[in-house]
């Protein structure tokens, strides 16, 4: 649980997170891997088993009591979701199964239709696998190519070589995630934007760490796409959204084929559905949706405000007693970052700390994170990374910062 001093507590308490409340190899869970997914509230656990129990049925096909209720729950996520990113309009939210799904949509959608020969799309260096690519896949079978914009030392965006690279060359969409997940750094989406739209590209955002920590106005940054997942904001794994502009999403051809994605069929040929059923063939995923719509709720109740005050200063705490343990690194010191800290300890491989502080009941993630052209760029073949949720403490830290002591006594 949170201890009092310079960090504020905890915004959700530790118990209502029934994942945390149990013991890893006999020591209590120390979870800061919440950069690869977070834990779960009862809240959120709670909403999905009260659908499978009281609202089982699909959406919108049926005239049935259980399959209106089902849609009224499964379409209310979806104005939740739109009125947490400042979307115009509900219809512009596509679910999906996830964020990766999300860039996929667009890469293969809008990628396929509009994409010609000879354009160029701009990834920046601290992009995810998934912002990537996607935007590979399709360049090379559209005859187009993917270059990289370049990073500072410290992990942040060089907008001086985004605005060189699109007076250059013919670019026709800026992929950019809105925070690193590798780094922490929150990169500046409306002043990247302000440069794309200059030179008449489209801009894609990778918002995987963005929902559970950040402001998202997507209508005030004036960006095209926005992609998102539940599981990185205390939500349930396999939900994901695509929020995207209504006149672009209206121009892009289906995704997938299947039920509801239909307004007329017959051998002869098909007429699509209007937004937002024309992305979602099939039956969605309607208890994870309902589930992502309580994680929102419960967000939305404590408060974009005080989640940051308290990750800010953890962040402080954290890196300010990581600097204090010889020989460790942290990379990554971007001006504006969210509360990740990749770092490497001198002489020590990044898989051998995740280990030991394992048996220490310490989980953090190590590896490339899905970021290997970062990697190449910092020159490492992987970090630790501890990323800080609305249920870490300053105990939290203590015990990393104790189990990063025993790595050094037993390997350094």
């Amino acid at each position: 649980m949170c201890q009092s001093g310079s960090v504020p507590p905890c915004p959700i308490p530790r118990v209502d997170f029934p994942g945390l409340l149990k013991e890893v190899k006999g020591k209590r869970l120390t979870y800061l891997d919440n950069a690869a997914t977070t834990q779960r509230p009862v809240a959120v656990l709670r909403e999905m088993e009260d659908l499978y129990d009281t609202d089982n049925a699909n959406v919108h096909r049926g005239v049935h009591t259980l399959s209106q209720r089902a849609t009224e729950r499964f379409e209310s996520v979806r104005v939740k979701l739109a009125r947490r990113i400042g979307a115009k309009s509900a219809k512009e939210i596509i679910f999906t199964k996830g964020c990766t799904e999300a860039i996929n949509l667009v890469a293969s959608s809008w990628g396929r239709k509009f994409l010609r020969p000879g354009q160029v799309i701009l990834a920046s260096t601290m992009e995810h696998h998934a912002n990537l690519v996607p935007w590979q896949m399709i360049a090379e079978e559209k005859g187009a190519k993917v270059l990289p914009i370049p990073i500072s030392d410290e992990g942040e965006l060089d907008l001086d070589a985004l605005q060189a690279l699109l007076k250059q060359h013919p670019v026709a969409l800026v992929a950019v995630k809105h925070v690193c997940n590798t780094l922490g750094t929150i990169n500046p989406i409306a002043e990247v934007t302000r440069l794309v739209k200059e030179q008449g590209a489209l801009m894609m955002v990778d918002g995987a760490q963005g929902l559970a920590h950040e402001l998202v106005d997507v209508m005030a940054w004036g960006i095209d796409f926005y992609a998102m997942a539940s599981h990185k904001a205390y939500g349930p794994f396999g939900v994901g959204a695509l929020w995207g502009r209504k006149e672009l999403l209206e121009q892009m051809p289906p995704y997938q084929g299947g039920g509801d994605m239909i307004r007329k069929v017959s051998f002869e040929g098909t007429t699509f559905n209007s937004l937002p059923n024309k992305f979602e063939a099939g039956t969605p995923n309607v208890a994870g949706v309902v589930g992502f719509g309580a994680a929102l709720d419960l967000l939305a109740f404590v408060g974009l405000e005080k989640i940051q005050e308290h990750e800010e200063a953890l962040l402080l705490e954290a890196e300010s007693r990581l600097l204090e343990v010889p020989g460790l690194k942290i990379h990554g010191r971007a001006k504006k970052k969210a509360g990740i800290i990749s770092f490497t300890l001198e002489g020590i491989h990044p898989h051998d700390i995740g280990t030991i502080l394992d048996a220490n009941g310490v989980a953090i993630r190590t590896g490339h994170h899905c970021c290997m052209p970062l990697m190449q760029r910092l020159g490492l073949p992987a970090t630790a990374r501890a990323s800080l949720a609305v249920y870490n403490g300053k105990d939290d830290i203590d015990v990393l910062i104790d189990g990063l002591q025993h790595v050094r006594s037993i390997l350094a």
